[in-house]
């Protein structure tokens, strides 16, 4: 961002042209909605939420370029120069020979795992958020998370938290044996892991491993671009590297990408899976005709591919990122200076409590995160998302295994709220900041097989 050496401020760089009313509720009110939903966040009507921070995936505002771009999306049903133009735009920044839509980025999981998955496979990860692991698991396979030790450890300050353990990654393969993993996954940023970067030093170490045993890397590349300023920032050699040429190194290293275009390609719906085998990609594109579509549209309208196209184009620019980057930081920042516990350093698209520091007498079994979800609403209309026990905890042999994070996601939607709505979120926090020794415990009354954080319904634990 250029501007006079005086100037400390950053601003948005965006005007509004169009605001949509929030309605304002009452205690009361949110108190029997909450109850209605069954303490879960999730089944709460959108239109009673003042701030929606449950997800930054679908919920970015749009730019008039991409607005533009829906009105003259092409709607042949084969071979729509709006797949053409989001197809180039996916091969400038991957690199990819074979670029496959798909209407979400779980779509793209599903169709990848379907084909390299099944019973006895491994798949390894630094960390893999839900949908990736339900897809795998789905699958018959088994998902393995290699984090390494920093990013277990909210209260650590280090660079890169989002990083590959590469030792535990080589003694995944060595356990498990070459003929067992499929693929070896890396995601870019971290987001079960506070939406951490992973270093391009990382990335090249992960792909020295998988050449050195004979496996394709792969990469879930949702915030792709937030990864790629945090290695501008942070990662020696790479300060004069625009946003472009840093994501194009990081995809260079990898056989395959995921993505979920309702990230960082700022668009409400879309997706894509993109190949260098030839021969996957026959397969891959087999199962997208069945699933999702005609291969040059995956399940999506022609509109929506030229919009994933110009957010692919917008998101790599400088002054957004640095925006994004330093109002997250912002929100972080003022949390922290108000005693709130949350993982550090903040992330790229949201900030995450530390549910273990910020209601230590709730035991894990009892989802002290989805507690605090739950007051967040109840105290200020705030729908934030639980990224714990609910999520990923399990039961093994009659007992409770906790994940090594407990953790409530507040998300930053793209270009949505100003700094005014930021400060409203710091209050409410810290509000129920100060009430936690009042936050009970939650006990499960409702789940579903898999992804059961989705539908679980609870209630006040005895």
């Amino acid at each position: 961002m250029i501007r006079d050496s005086y100037i400390k401020t950053v601003i948005e760089p965006f005007k509004i042209k169009t605001v949509e009313p929030i309605k304002f509720t009452t205690h009361e009110e949110r108190a029997r909605h909450l109850e209605e939903a069954g303490w879960n966040p999730f089944l709460i009507d959108a239109e009673n939420v003042l701030i929606d921070l449950l997800t930054d995936s679908g919920t970015s505002a749009m730019s008039s370029r991409q607005w533009a771009g829906m009105l003259d999306g092409d709607e042949s049903y084969a071979g729509s120069r709006s797949f053409f133009r989001m197809r180039d735009m996916v091969h400038k920044i991957t690199g990819m020979k074979h670029i496959i839509p798909t209407h979400q980025g779980r779509a793209a999981e599903k169709i990848l795992f379907s084909i390299v998955g099944g019973k006895d496979k491994v798949v390894p990860n630094n960390t893999h958020f839900d949908t990736t692991r339900a897809n795998v698991e789905f699958s018959g396979a088994l998902a393995i998370d290699c984090l390494n030790a920093d990013g277990k450890k909210p209260e650590v300050i280090a660079d890169f938290k989002g990083n590959m353990d590469i030792e535990k990654l080589e003694a995944v393969i060595q356990e498990y044996g070459v003929e067992r993993i499929p693929l070896v996954m890396i995601t870019v940023t971290n987001n079960s892991g506070g939406g951490q970067p992973v270093s391009l030093e990382n990335i090249r170490q992960t792909r020295a491993v998988c050449d050195k045993y004979g496996l394709p890397l792969f990469m879930d590349a949702c915030r792709f671009a937030e990864n790629a300023y945090f290695i501008k920032l942070r990662e020696e050699g790479y300060a004069d590297k625009t946003p472009l040429e840093i994501s194009q190194e990081m995809f260079s290293y990898a056989d395959g990408v995921t993505m979920s275009a309702k990230k960082d390609a700022l668009v409400n719906i879309g997706g894509f899976l993109a190949l260098n085998d030839d021969d996957m990609a026959v397969h891959c594109r087999n199962l997208l005709i069945v699933t999702e579509g005609f291969p040059t549209y995956g399940g999506l309208a022609g509109r929506d591919l030229e919009a994933i196209a110009q957010g692919l184009e917008e998101i790599l620019d400088e002054d957004y990122l640095q925006y994004r980057i330093k109002s997250t930081e912002y929100l972080g920042r003022k949390l922290t200076e108000l005693g709130v516990p949350i993982l550090m350093p903040p992330g790229g698209h949201a900030i995450y409590l530390d549910a273990k520091r910020f209601c230590p007498h709730i035991p894990q079994e009892q989802f002290p995160a989805q507690a605090i979800t739950c007051a967040l609403y109840l105290d200020g209309g705030l729908r934030a998302v639980e990224i714990g026990s609910v999520m990923f905890g399990r039961t093994e042999n009659g007992s409770f295994v906790a994940p090594d994070l407990e953790l409530v996601r507040l998300a930053i939607p793209r270009r949505v709220y100003t700094q005014s709505h930021i400060d409203y979120v710091i209050e409410v926090v810290k509000h129920v900041h100060d009430r936690r020794d009042e936050l009970k415990g939650l006990k499960l009354t409702y789940e579903a097989p898999m992804l059961r954080h989705f539908t679980a319904r609870f209630a006040i634990a005895d």
